[in-house]
């Protein structure tokens, strides 16, 4: 055979075979991005939790688990392959149907997870917090049987050294937003701090010659606002009738710190022998406020605490709707217990309509 001849046949076996390669890896480019881009075996929306550590195998594991695509063990290759293998952030992610497996492999590398809120409601008590936390599978439980009595010094915050371990009044009522995961304790945190911050702003912005010595004492003032009247209207005249009190040293005689220190004891009726409980919280027994706030005010009610209306009042009774009724004189303040308690009896005596 002449040199030429074979050469030209061995360059033609050659190039047949780098077409078969050419027209393979065609193929096999053409068939993975119809993979990576085809919709997932998806018949209604799930949700995928990756868990801190989580690896591209434990990935394909649980996709391959779940069916949502064939040939899983692939994605850990690609994803080494494109250098993407440690970007997966941890965290739960909610899966459409219809989506692919690329639009879900972008929002598992950039983070788009599924943003849980949890709501403190003013004038909650910490104690109903602490539970409702607890109860929330969704967040990391790190703190145990907190208590209210000690929860400053627990979350290790320096203010338990100025104004004690107890934590009612220091969480400010918001909607905080939270991944599945994270902890209980850094939700407290993030509400403490807010909770600092507005009172910090309400205190600088105060009225003169208020009967507080500290932003604490206007804080507990703030709770027991939040926890007589949920009326815009009449915050600043609730506010202005505790202040004038602690003025004139009179009793506050606000209900609801007597039921706060009854605790689990109250049934829901307050009685009169309710009110002569000496508890540390009675305003009925003890001149002054509270030693600590009696639940979580918002801040409606610290805006109002430090700017009381001004109004010559030193009374209010529930008119029943709601709304209160507030009077200057005892006279006036009786006269309106009269008619605002004659008033609730015949609605409790008249007959269902």
């Amino acid at each position: 055979m002449k040199p030429r001849l074979a050469l030209s046949r061995a360059a033609a076996v050659a190039g047949g075979l780098l077409g078969a390669l050419a027209l393979a890896a065609a193929v096999a480019v053409w068939w993975i991005d119809r993979w990576w881009t085809s919709p997932l075996n998806l018949a209604s929306p799930a949700v995928l939790t990756l868990e801190a550590g989580d690896t591209a195998v434990d990935l394909a594991i649980k996709i391959h688990a779940v069916g949502w695509v064939e040939h899983a063990r692939l994605l850990p290759w690609i994803m080494r392959f494109t250098g993407d293998a440690q970007r997966l952030q941890a965290g739960e992610y909610r899966v459409a149907t219809g989506e692919t497996l690329e639009g879900l492999m972008a929002r598992l590398l950039a983070g788009d997870v599924v943003v849980h809120s949890f709501r403190i409601v003013e004038g909650s008590r910490i104690a109903d917090v602490l539970n409702a936390l607890g109860e929330d599978a969704r967040l990391a439980h790190t703190l145990g049987a907190a208590r209210s009595e000690t929860l400053l010094a627990d979350l290790d915050l320096a203010i338990a050294l100025e104004f004690g371990a107890h934590g009612e009044g220091w969480f400010f009522p918001d909607t905080y937003a939270f991944n599945a995961g994270d902890d209980d304790r850094s939700l407290l945190l993030r509400a403490h701090a807010k909770m600092r911050m507005e009172l910090e702003s309400a205190w600088a912005d105060r009225s003169p010659d208020l009967p507080y010595a500290n932003p604490y004492g206007a804080l507990i003032a703030a709770s027991l606002v939040e926890k007589e009247t949920s009326r815009a209207e009449d915050r600043a005249h609730v506010s202005q009738v505790f202040a004038a009190r602690l003025e004139r040293n009179m009793r506050l005689q606000a209900d609801p710190t007597v039921i706060y220190g009854l605790g689990e004891k109250f049934d829901g009726n307050l009685t009169r022998s309710h009110l002569r409980q000496p508890t540390p919280y009675n305003t009925y027994v003890h001149k002054g406020l509270p030693p600590t706030p009696i639940a979580l005010p918002g801040s409606a009610a610290l805006a109002a605490a430090l700017h009381p209306s001004g109004a010559d009042y030193l009374y209010f009774v529930a008119r029943g709707d709601g709304s209160s009724e507030f009077s200057a004189t005892l006279d006036a303040h009786n006269r309106a217990v009269r008619k605002f308690q004659l008033n609730r009896r015949r609605s409790r005596a008249a007959p269902d309509s």
